[in-house]
């Protein structure tokens, strides 16, 4: 379980965090969104301090029932922030967040380590051809429908940890075809499912492992946590935690977190035990 980074190869056999920095002004959860450049800078420091592997950069929100902004949005919001950021810590690998070609040549043009698309490359028919042209890993999410619809009622004809894993198949060929040699396969928890759903996939998360790539589990103060607990995203770490122990127990190998120190601590006591 390697995957080449800008030159770097990176064991995801120890399981690695990738760090989550919104910038735009209406994700879900309020302390991951920054968009003035200072504070992006501050909360990069801390994660990075925090020990995360990866920071992963979003510009266009994809919380259920976000409508899409312009590309050229999307773009004013990232570039010049990742431009600092890759100058500020060049040894940083930062992925972006986005299911736009154009978006993610510009963001691999300036120094981005990896693309994270939510759609897998169906809202964007370029997308694997231009992340293959530069030979960067590629995270693949399932998504049903878009942001802005994806929650109204969730359904699947088949069961879903049967029905994510022929879809994945379809995506590593068509990826390996496009020139894309590191694929990460992201279920997509809280992307077109039920709470149901969601928690049916967690408990067969390690059903994944049969497609031979290494495995994301984004779960972090989603509503499958706090809409089960009947609180709330900012009450929900406790949660996340529990949701992160039982994805590495079931053969994650990329947590991607809001909170670093902790999904650290959770890797670290499971290591400890095995």
């Amino acid at each position: 379980m390697q995957i080449q980074c800008k030159g770097n190869l990176i064991d995801l056999s120890q399981p690695k965090v990738m760090g989550i920095i919104n910038l735009t002004p209406d994700s879900f959860y309020a302390e991951s969104r920054q968009q003035e450049i200072d504070n992006v800078l501050k909360l990069c420091d801390k994660m990075l301090s925090d020990g995360a592997d990866f920071i992963d950069l979003g510009a266009c929100s994809s919380k259920p029932g976000a409508e899409a902004v312009s590309e050229a949005e999307e773009m004013q919001r990232l570039l010049p922030t990742l431009e600092e950021l890759c100058k500020r810590y060049p040894t940083a690998l930062f992925s972006i967040d986005t299911y736009r070609a154009t978006v993610a040549k510009e963001s691999l043009e300036l120094g981005a380590a990896m693309i994270n698309d939510i759609s897998a490359g169906n809202l964007d028919a370029n997308m694997l051809t231009t992340v293959g042209h530069y030979k960067a890993p590629y995270i693949a999410m399932h998504m049903q429908g878009t942001p802005e619809n994806m929650q109204n009622n969730p359904n699947y004809e088949n069961d879903i940890v049967e029905t994510l894993i022929y879809f994945f198949s379809q995506k590593i060929k068509a990826a390996y075809a496009a020139g894309i040699n590191d694929i990460i396969l992201d279920p997509g928890f809280g992307f077109g499912k039920t709470i149901a759903h969601n928690y049916k996939m967690l408990k067969h998360f390690d059903h994944f492992q049969v497609l031979g790539q290494p495995l994301l589990a984004g779960v972090s103060r989603k509503s499958m946590i706090y809409k089960l607990l009947e609180s709330s995203p900012e009450e929900a770490l406790n949660g996340t935690s529990v949701a992160h122990t039982l994805a590495l127990q079931k053969g994650a190998n990329i947590l991607r977190v809001h909170d670093v120190r902790e999904a650290k601590e959770c890797i670290k006591i499971l290591e400890a035990v095995q």
